[in-house]
């Protein structure tokens, strides 16, 4: 009792705690993704705020009465007139390991059947990007397993390769297969799925899970019915959830899909928020958006872990004009672009890589010299032939020379062809280029080549003589190795012809 008695004494006499000063904030609008708020006069930019609903949203417009807002949930929840809280944060992601095989939104939050994400450490979804000190050159290839971008438009660990077109032209099947051709690389893939419908989200979910990478892949979704807010923040998010794998060393490979819909979710609510637009209805500011992300990408120094961030952002145009605002900003940022033409789609070429427009400034210097000795001459070729089929259409008399031109053209064109969800191996490509560039595709019909594309694939996956060794290696095609190939090819080929006869 007596104890009782002191110490009830000594929190009498013990001094008062100091007052604890909140401010409360209060919505005096709200619109479709944005609410302004009033009342919260010490809210700093980008500070994240939370609303007597439950919805959150992150402090877009500094103004000396309101606030305007950008939510990150349903704005039909906020009501006019709510109590606004500062939470004194800034929007966060987990990042870590857990994340491995999972399906997210652009907050952690799962959205698959597998419960909470249990990860240790969340990340801010804002960075700045690595100095230049901390970065190192692109030396590396990242094999994407598409023919027609590794010999012509290769792609380097840490490089930012844009891959545009316009609708229904395969970009997503790009991306899609340049992840699938990661199983065994040990490379941690992130699909960030911007604005997309969610039928087409569960085909490239399921598409990983048949290919089997879903185990080293995050996949981060923010649905066309989801807020404009999270749309926006979603590729920050996902870099983050890169840079945490990047800073343990590891290689990783992010897939924007796609930067379109991200620039129109930012015109949206700015556009609500009243900024003034500017080209094409953009705010100025939507450059700075876009490289702010994309120069978080790199090859990264030893002092800094030595990872590397590959980004694969993704582009739409409309009726292939390039020169528009969007698409102009992304080539200037980027290393380079595959581009896919719908010209190419219309004569049945999937993928459909122009490569007369796409360029890689990058990747060139870390392409094995095995496939820069083959593929040298493919965009000459290529090119060639396509002057001289546009003049053939014409009726002219061809001589010889010009036929067996247009044949072996023809024949490499039809060599880049393949099926979607099927990357192909490094020496099975070289050796469908060797045995195209050196004829021996010439004047075959379309499912004659299929058949004899398909015979090399199985002889050279049986036993590559050791080239997978080589390429890796980096080391020179030699007269022996491609004496080998095309010996192998002509078997393979005959083979698959006397088994057609039979």
């Amino acid at each position: 009792m007596a104890d009782t008695e002191a110490l009830l004494k000594a929190l009498l006499d013990s001094p008062a705690p100091p007052p604890k000063l909140s401010e409360i904030g209060r919505v005096a609008e709200v619109g479709d993704g944005i609410a302004i708020v009033t009342g919260l006069a010490r809210a700093l930019s980008d500070e994240l705020l939370e609303f007597a609903s439950g919805v959150r949203g992150i402090v877009f417009d500094l103004e000396p009465e309101r606030l305007g807002v950008v939510l990150l949930g349903p704005s039909e929840e906020v009501a006019l007139g709510e109590t606004v809280h500062r939470t004194g944060e800034v929007v966060s992601v987990p990042v870590g390991p857990a994340l491995l095989g999972r399906v997210v939104d652009p907050l952690g939050r799962p959205r698959d059947d597998r419960g909470p994400v249990e990860a240790a450490v969340r990340q801010p979804i804002e960075a700045e990007a690595p100095l230049i000190l901390d970065r190192s050159a692109v030396s590396r290839p990242l094999a994407t397993g598409v023919k027609a971008v590794d010999a012509a438009v290769p792609v380097g660990l840490g490089q930012r390769q844009l891959i545009i077109g316009d609708r229904q032209t395969g970009k997503t099947s790009v991306a899609v297969d340049t992840i699938l051709n990661q199983r065994d690389t040990g490379v941690i893939c992130i699909y960030c799925a911007i604005g997309q419908r969610g039928d087409a989200v569960a085909k490239v979910i399921a598409a990983l899970r048949a290919g089997q990478v879903m185990d080293s892949t995050v996949v981060i979704a923010a649905g066309d019915e989801d807020a404009p807010g999270l749309a926006y923040i979603a590729p920050y998010g996902a870099m983050s959830v890169a840079e945490a794998f990047a800073a343990q060393g590891r290689d990783v490979l992010v897939v924007m899909d796609d930067l379109t819909h991200h620039a129109h979710a930012y015109r949206e609510l700015s556009l609500l928020l009243r900024r003034p637009p500017g080209r094409e209805a953009f705010p100025g500011d939507i450059f700075y958006v876009h490289a702010r992300l994309l120069e978080r990408a790199g090859q990264f120094a030893e002092r800094v872990g030595g990872g590397s961030i590959t980004a694969l952002p993704i582009v739409q145009t409309q009726a292939e004009n390039l020169s528009a605002y969007i698409p102009t900003n992304l080539i200037s940022i980027t290393d380079g672009q595959i581009y896919l033409s719908p010209r190419l789609v219309r004569k049945n070429q999937f993928p459909a890589v122009d490569l007369g427009v796409s360029v890689s400034r990058v990747g060139g210097k870390a392409q094995s010299r095995a496939f820069r000795e083959v593929a040298g001459n493919l965009r000459v070729t290529l090119s060639q032939f396509e002057e001289l089929e546009d003049f053939a259409r014409f009726g002219t008399r061809l001589d010889d020379q010009t036929r067996a031109r247009l044949k072996r053209g023809a024949a490499v064109r039809a060599a880049l062809r393949q099926p979607e969800r099927d990357p192909v191996a490094a020496p099975v490509q070289l050796a469908v280029l060797v045995v195209a560039m050196d004829g021996l595709f010439d004047g075959m019909d379309e499912a004659t080549m299929t058949g004899a594309m398909a015979a090399i694939r199985a002889a050279m996956e049986e036993d590559d003589a050791g080239l997978g060794v080589r390429i890796a290696e980096n080391e020179k095609l030699t007269e022996e190795d491609r004496a080998r190939v095309l010996a192998r090819a002509r078997a393979a080929v005959e083979g698959a012809d006397r088994g057609a006869v039979t």
